[in-house]
């Protein structure tokens, strides 16, 4: 499980899966976004632009990521 640590009061979520080593850049956050391959907190998240807080659970193709503050 990769952990992400918050600087601000969130992050979004496209800049958390570039931050996780998940995707290299935004345009391949919003393609695999867009795909429904995303649930933030269980739920299947299609928009880049959506703002994570301490505590939420990002999986991505298996992958989990972690936001911590």
């Amino acid at each position: 499980m990769e952990v992400i640590k918050l600087r601000e009061e969130y992050i979004k979520l496209g800049q958390a899966l570039k931050a996780a080593g998940i995707v290299d850049s935004g345009v391949i956050a919003k393609l695999v976004i867009q795909d429904g391959a995303v649930t933030v907190n269980g739920e299947v998240e299609y928009q880049r632009g959506k703002k994570l807080h301490d505590g939420d659970i990002v999986t991505v193709n298996g992958e989990t990521i972690k936001i911590e503050k």
